[in-house]
């Protein structure tokens, strides 16, 4: 393969549950909860929205005391794993046991760019990660809290990989888990959330009927961690590692363009958070960046209201598409991406389950990496993007690949039958041979 790596070599070397993360010398940037709508401050606990005005909390870093302290010769010293940026992290302690999550590859793709029209292409490829899929990350975030906090048991409303993510995360702290899924979920990722140790609860109906049963247990039951409800100003920062480590591999400077799949739109928000803090404390020069997002026609509502210029994200009662890890009907975080796609002149853009398809089947032919379904509308929107002119041939692009392709292998099926098998014999290959050449 003729991919290559934008940082240097760095050998990534098993340490069981307890790899070596920073053990002296740590100070946190956190200070504490505020709401995203009012700004009124909250008491860091377990809690997810405002009292004041139900807006959602999110964590605040006294940004200008970490440009005074951090570097980047300390951090590029640091182990190669997302508390390498522990700082700009939710986090009062560091974690005394914590998985190798992070510090995903980021691989030139110059065939990928040349068949859709770029001339520099990155794939930021994070189904490298334990349980292959960025869910890792904030899910690392969260259960650092959550045993903090003294929860016993770790639970999520999941579209896929958060299940499996929360299964292993669970196993690896000694807590139970419990996760709740679409009763329609791919049989792969509920049978890797089983295989980890996970009680798997299948609810009938569609994503937004699970998340709504976990907001009404999460007030019931004492001792749970719900990673994507009470705990969800922590999990969602985990995100923004994944700007950093770009930031970090790029040799310290910014893409001209970031593209993402949007579910929530959390993932999409919190890449643009992470680039903005790194550039408020002084680590990487500021620079503008485009954000270009992708969701499924079927369950598009952020890309339908950015492409009628609406501010209102209408909910979607009943997705109708292939790719359930992006089928979230009523998107948390909405507004706050078309915020960050108009602000950066981005684009949020809606494609189809046969251009997912035919994405996926490029991505793996032309650069030999397999991703999900949401990688294939991720960059099924990328050539979309190219087309239309928000991104420009010129232009040096980062695309965000979540997950790999093993979790989602069945809507590669086609009806083409499996070629029928040959005798070990050369003549039979060669006769073969010469009937596929014809």
């Amino acid at each position: 393969m003729s991919q290559t790596t934008a940082t240097r070599p760095e050998p990534f070397v098993s340490e069981g549950s307890s790899p070596p993360i920073i053990t002296s010398g740590f100070q946190p940037g956190f200070t504490g909860l505020r709401c995203r709508n009012c700004d009124t401050p909250q008491e860091t606990g377990p809690v997810f929205v405002c009292p004041r005005c139900f807006g959602p909390l999110e964590p605040v870093y006294d940004l200008p005391a970490l440009r005074a302290r951090l570097s980047r010769a300390e951090l590029d010293a640091r182990p190669a794993d997302l508390w390498r940026f522990a700082e700009l992290l939710p986090l009062d302690t560091l974690p005394t046991t914590a998985a190798r999550v992070g510090y995903s590859p980021l691989v030139s793709v110059p065939r990928l760019a040349a068949a859709i029209g770029l001339e520099r292409l990155w794939i930021k490829d994070d189904s490298r990660n334990p349980t292959l899929s960025f869910k890792d990350r904030v899910v690392a975030v969260a259960t650092a809290r959550a045993v903090e906090f003294g929860f016993t048991t770790l639970a999520c409303a999941s579209t896929g990989n958060l299940a499996p993510a929360v299964a292993s995360a669970a196993a690896a702290h000694g807590l139970r888990a419990v996760v709740f899924v679409p009763a329609d979920l791919e049989a792969a990722k509920v049978a890797q959330a089983r295989a980890l140790g996970a009680t798997v609860v299948r609810v009938d109906g569609p994503y937004d009927a699970v998340n709504r049963l976990c907001l009404e247990l999460t007030d019931e039951l004492e001792g749970w961690a719900v990673v994507n409800v009470n705990m969800r100003p922590f999990y969602a920062e985990g995100s923004k590692t994944i700007a950093y480590e770009v930031t970090q591999q790029l040799g310290w400077r910014t893409p001209d363009v970031v593209v993402a799949p949007l579910a929530s739109g959390s993932l999409y928000t919190k890449l643009a958070k992470g680039f903005d803090e790194l550039a408020e404390v002084g680590l990487v020069d500021r620079a503008p960046i485009r954000f270009v997002g992708g969701q499924a026609t079927g369950c598009g509502p952020i890309a339908a209201a950015f492409e009628s210029r609406s501010e209102v994200v209408e909910p979607v009662e009943r997705p109708e598409t292939i790719v359930r890890s992006l089928a979230i009907g009523s998107p948390a975080d909405g507004p706050y991406a078309l915020k960050v796609a108009r602000t950066s002149e981005g684009a949020i853009l809606g494609v189809s389950d046969a251009e997912t398809v035919d994405a996926i089947r490029l991505l793996a032919h032309t650069e030999g990496i397999f991703t999900e379904t949401a990688g294939g509308v991720t960059l099924a929107a990328l050539r979309r993007a190219v087309a239309e002119g928000h991104v420009d041939a010129r232009d040096e692009v980062v695309l965000v690949i979540t997950g790999n392709g093993l979790k989602t292998l069945d809507v590669l099926e086609d009806g083409t039958a499996l070629p029928e098998p040959i005798a070990p014999s050369f003549d039979v290959f060669e006769s073969w041979w010469e009937g596929q050449a014809a």
